[in-house]
């Protein structure tokens, strides 16, 4: 089997059904296999498993056991040459492993590989590619300093080189995963991927980024930016520091200020309200769009069946919704419109019964049902 891609849930049934979707047409030519490790959702994400993809592996934990013992237990099960470890509220493209793929195997000594990651509405996520956080350069980064050097100098559209990539994507062989001992599990809930590609590197082999493939990582479903992600992101990073770096009491005290400032540093949109002006719904399925017309219910909804209608509608318009109807147009072509950002992005995932985004990556995202009409 040439992929695994492993996907560990937690409380995002939505965002996952979406994620499974855009998945299941990105392997559809390849001889692969998708495994799902739930940490006991509180929500029904294991009951619509069940219910909308008994064909694809579930393991259900019964506690939250964290994402690197988690996504190892996907890993030891998996029988993919190659692992791909993908959060759940991504969206890939269809051509995105099969892409990757015939990248790894161009490139000798290849560690773990990842791709450009936007957010919702479209915006590139520079954590795609980063640098190693010595504990200076996460000292600066933790107290806002713009020029920190946590971020790799790599264009984010080029491909090449870098130390560090982001648990949201990161693709490997597996015998790399199993010969560094996968994700260490004293790590609960962030750092976990620092650590296993700074692993990877010491064991010699070289970490890339592919900026030619690009996936929709809805951030606020799985980040956010309070005062409990500080407390978690200063616990992985102080153990990250004693597994890898000299004890420094000056950035033990640095460190600790830094989380502390978090969440007086990053500004929130929690609670600001969005304005939507009109609403544009990329179809050509009538039923379709009088659903989801329903859902904007006083906005004006038009629908739009060709791209160059939909870019000549969208001229001198503010606050518009786009749901792109994934009957209609494809994944890769939504995810190409997203980089425009010419507004508000919601989805329709093929043989779904609602429709979801994010325009923020600090927030949660937004999930609308739909109804039969």
């Amino acid at each position: 089997m040439q992929l695994s891609v492993i996907i560990l849930n937690y409380n995002v049934r939505y965002f996952l059904e979406a994620c499974l979707r855009s998945v299941q047409a990105a392997i559809e030519n390849l001889d692969a296999e998708i495994i799902v490790i739930d940490n006991n959702s509180p929500d029904d994400s294991c009951d619509m498993m069940r219910n909308t993809f008994p064909n694809i592996q579930l393991i259900v934990n019964t506690e939250n056991v964290g994402f690197a013992k988690a996504n190892n237990q996907g890993v030891q099960v998996a029988k993919g040459e190659y692992i791909c470890i993908l959060n759940p509220d991504t969206i890939v493209a269809e051509d995105t492993f099969t892409q990757l793929l015939q990248f790894a195997q161009s490139k000798k000594n290849v560690g773990s590989i990842g791709c450009k990651l936007i957010d919702g509405s479209g915006t590139f996520l520079p954590e795609s590619k980063r640098n190693i956080p010595t504990p200076m350069v996460s000292v600066k980064k933790i107290l806002g300093h713009k020029n920190a050097g946590y971020y790799s100098n790599l264009h984010e559209n080029q491909t090449g080189k870098v130390d560090i990539l982001v648990g949201a994507f990161m693709l490997m062989k597996k015998s790399v995963y199993q010969a560094v001992n996968g994700f260490d599990e004293d790590y609960f809930m962030y750092g976990e991927d620092i650590d296993l590609s700074y692993k990877i590197k010491k064991a010699g082999f070289q970490n890339y980024y592919y900026g030619k493939t690009s996936v929709i990582h809805y951030k606020g479903e799985s980040t956010l930016k309070d005062k409990t992600y500080a407390k978690r992101f200063y616990g992985a990073m102080q153990l990250f520091y004693k597994k890898h770096f000299k004890r420094n009491v000056l950035y033990d005290v640095a460190v600790t200020l830094g989380a502390k400032l978090i969440p007086l540093l990053s500004k929130s949109e929690n609670g600001l309200e969005k304005h939507v002006g009109n609403c544009i719904i990329f179809t050509d399925n009538t039923t379709h769009f009088e659903q989801i017309q329903k859902v904007y219910n006083g906005t004006n909804c038009l629908k739009v069946q060709s791209m160059s209608d939909l870019l000549e509608h969208l001229k001198d318009k503010n606050h518009t919704e786009i749901v792109l109807d994934h009957h209609f147009i494809n994944i890769k072509s939504s995810i190409q419109l997203f980089e425009k950002q010419l507004g508000y992005y919601k989805i329709l995932p093929k043989n779904s019964t609602f429709i979801l985004g994010s325009d923020s990556s600090k927030n949660r995202g937004e999930v609308r049902l739909l109804t039969k009409n």
